[in-house]
């Protein structure tokens, strides 16, 4: 007797080629026998959604209603958080792939519910598909990226991460993917309103955040690559209105609370005065 996790190798050996030719099947039963493979590939879905919804996917493409079967069913999964965010983000990567931008969207934002980036993860494994998605996301809109934006900076406390996604978002206008020939002269979203002035604000105090937890246990060895840090924090908080106060702001606290640390604030004061 099949497991589930080999139900969807034998769909999709049922639907190949060789097996066609082997069989020399006509058209109605070559249909026959590629409803029977989606079947079963669904069912594995059903039943196995970690292991077999992209496979169920991939054997379903071709036919819209057997697809979107299996696309519900990974919706499904995501909501009830049987499939993990890694999952997830695999499986809208191929739904993009396939043309369905929206559906893709849509994975992504659940997706990125079970992503929690803390301040000193820039390594994070994630990074990348958070990295996706946002670009999806801004692709689509500025509706889309609305929506995302505080998903965002909920769970994801990454300085350096939330700055590249803002530079990102900053630089181009939304909805590339789906303007028409009269929207084209749309301009890049504006830094000082929503949704982007939300996502400013946020790196900014993940910055301050970050600045404070770096210090509390930092060594001399650190203290280059914690200088470069507070230059790649300076242009983030350059971007907003009254950035440069508030980085001076943040220079002077530094200076007060961590006066102890004479190197590292001498270092601090020959960077930024």
């Amino acid at each position: 007797m099949l497991d589930i996790s080999s139900l969807g190798p034998v769909a999709s050996t049922v639907m190949s080629h060789a097996t066609v030719m082997r069989l020399n099947l006509d058209f109605t039963q070559q249909e026959e026998l590629s409803s029977c493979a989606r079947t079963l590939a669904i069912q594995c879905a059903t039943k196995d959604p970690p292991n077999c919804a992209l496979n169920a996917l991939t054997l379903c493409e071709n036919d819209p209603f057997a697809f979107e079967a299996a696309y519900q069913i990974v919706v499904e999964a995501a909501t009830t958080n049987v499939m993990t965010s890694s999952q997830l983000f695999t499986v809208a990567r191929y739904i993009e792939h396939r043309g369905y931008p929206h559906r893709a969207y849509k994975l992504a934002v659940l997706a990125m519910k079970g992503v929690h980036l803390a301040y000193n993860q820039d390594n994070h494994p994630a990074i990348n598909d958070i990295h996706w998605a946002c670009a999806l996301t801004h692709s689509l809109g500025k509706s889309e990226l609305t929506n995302l934006v505080p998903l965002l900076v909920k769970n994801v406390h990454c300085a350096t991460v939330l700055s590249d996604i803002l530079r990102r978002c900053s630089m181009a206008p939304p909805g590339i993917a789906t303007l028409d020939a009269k929207r084209r002269c749309i301009k890049p979203l504006s830094l000082d309103k929503p949704p982007l002035r939300q996502l400013l604000e946020a790196t900014i105090s993940a910055y301050v955040n970050t600045t404070h937890s770096r210090l509390t246990h930092i060594s001399p060895r650190h203290y280059s690559d914690f200088i470069e840090f507070l230059s790649k924090a300076r242009e983030t908080f350059l971007l907003a209105p009254e950035g440069h106060l508030q980085f001076a702001q943040l220079i002077d606290n530094m200076k007060t609370a961590y006066k102890g640390k004479k190197k590292l604030m001498f270092l601090v004061k020959e960077r930024f005065g």
